[in-house]
């Protein structure tokens, strides 16, 4: 197994990556990653207690255990240094049909990771993972997070709808399998 908690999921690689399934012991980094306000800015604005973040990975596993899909830990394939989390979920976000209709595609990065191209390179290979499996994702980002809209930008989404989503205004984008 590898770890405490099931490896339900793929393992996924890339030059600089490597991406797994969440385990009990990724929850400290988890942890961490949500702690940070610049995590968080774009994200609910908010950060979350200990017991959110607690709920976000038993969510991420739960993906994986009754979906057959969700959120990968990602780290760096050379000494495995935590670089954040990626990954296909469902949010039933309630949206409406044009947004329900694929699984939602989401990535956080560390933000000492950032700006290495470590996001979109995770992205890209959940993507491909995720093309042979649905002929669309969808993600929504905050219109001011421009680092998140160039890795949706550079990884073939376009924006559809723009909305409010718990009181922050928010893009709706679609990705078509190429």
């Amino acid at each position: 197994m590898g770890g405490t908690g099931a490896d339900t999921g793929p393992v996924l690689c890339t030059a600089r990556l490597a991406m797994r399934p969440h385990r009990l012991e990724d929850f400290g980094d988890s942890l961490a990653l949500w702690s940070s306000p610049l995590t968080t800015r774009f994200v609910g604005g908010v950060v979350p207690a200990e017991d959110e973040v607690w709920n976000r990975l038993m969510r991420y596993a739960g993906f994986w255990s009754l979906l057959g899909y969700g959120f990968w830990v990602v780290r760096e394939r050379n000494g495995e240094r935590f670089v954040g989390e990626v990954g296909v979920g469902d949010g039933r976000r309630g949206l409406g049909a044009a947004f329900s209709g694929g699984p939602e595609m989401g990535w956080a990065i560390a933000p000492e990771m950032q700006g290495r191209g470590l996001a979109g390179e995770a992205a890209a290979a959940a993507l491909a993972w995720a093309d042979e499996r649905w002929p669309r994702t969808v993600c929504l980002i905050h219109p001011e997070n421009s680092p998140s809209l160039r890795v949706a930008e550079r990884n073939g989404y376009r924006p559809f709808q723009e909305t409010v989503f718990k009181g922050q205004p928010t893009v709706l984008f679609e990705r078509r399998r190429p």
